[in-house]
């Protein structure tokens, strides 16, 4: 019966994106490497649409309309002023152009995100492959490269202990992954920001939130996405670990023992994300562009093949 009614969403789905080639999801890459993510929809014949303007949250748009082959869609204003997206689609890709009320105009292609197995679970009883240390206590120039090579990097070694200071820069891992499983621990100061992102691309929040209620923003959320079932922090001070293990676009995640998501499924990239290219493998990235965090270990397991 579930497999029956899967099939009839995913017709249905399939004949309203052959009237309306717009509709659905696009993982965008632009021709200076801004990357972001659109989602097109039709609310009882009313288009609506989420975008993730590079950084940040995923936001409703709130203007989106189609005029003849043309999508044409703006976020809210921004320190560039009003700034416009028109697309059409071409060869089964969106191929657009932004262009802000401050001048230039920057193009873009949009495709489809992978088509994930619907069975996917990342908490079945995977085999793993040989842990990945990412953090030997002494130093992290052998595995570690920084977002930004032109600006230093702002991270330093002290007693076992990676940290940065606050507005550095954000680490990425030398070594890419697929499907894995990570543990971190860590401490964070007053007011404290970071995040950990899986291959790049999806950010599960680190956050001085203790006592807090649990929102898509708070620690271990997948950022502006999901919230965590549950907010699991510790005080500031206190080390912290979580544990995640990301098959596909479904993660599940501890922190602190606690289960806080369950074989979740992931809808898109999110603010900050390396890249738009969620088949591919990519690196672990460690936030040091907000505030003070400390970091004292970062293991992988990738799932054997």
């Amino acid at each position: 019966m579930i497999r029956r009614t899967l099939g009839l969403m995913l017709t249905m789905i399939a004949a309203a994106a052959a009237q309306n080639p717009f509709l659905g999801k696009w993982d965008i890459t632009a021709a200076n490497g801004w990357v972001y993510w659109l989602e097109v929809k039709d609310e009882g014949g009313r288009i609506t649409g989420s975008f993730l303007n590079r950084g940040g949250s995923v936001t409703p748009l709130p203007e989106i309309a189609i005029q003849g082959d043309q999508l044409i869609f703006a976020p809210a204003h921004g320190q560039s002023g009003k700034v416009v997206h028109r697309a059409k689609v071409e060869g089964g890709k969106l191929m657009g152009v932004r262009t802000a009320s401050d001048g230039g105009a920057v193009h873009w292609t949009g495709v489809r995100p992978p088509r994930w197995p619907a069975n996917l679970n990342s908490s079945a009883k995977l085999k793993f492959s040989a842990p990945v240390e990412l953090f030997d206590g002494k130093s992290i120039d052998a595995t570690w490269n920084t977002q930004d090579p032109a600006k230093p990097s702002g991270w330093k070694v002290e007693n076992g202990v990676m940290t940065n200071d606050p507005h550095a820069n954000n680490l990425v891992s030398k070594q890419k992954f697929s499907d894995f499983k990570i543990r971190c621990e860590y401490k964070l100061e007053k007011d404290s920001n970071s995040g950990i992102y899986l291959r790049g691309r999806y950010e599960l929040q680190v956050l001085d939130d203790f006592g807090k209620p649990a929102v898509p923003t708070g620690h271990m959320g997948i950022y502006s996405r999901v919230a965590p079932s549950i907010n699991a922090s510790k005080p500031i001070g206190e080390w912290q670990t979580m544990e995640a293990t990301i098959v596909g676009n479904r993660v599940t995640v501890f922190l602190n023992g606690k289960k806080v998501h369950d074989n979740q499924a992931i809808d898109g990239i999110t603010g900050g994300a390396l890249d738009a290219d969620e088949a591919a493998p990519g690196p672990i990235m460690l936030q040091g562009d907000h505030e003070k965090v400390f970091y004292r270990k970062v293991t992988v397991w990738p799932v054997a093949k």
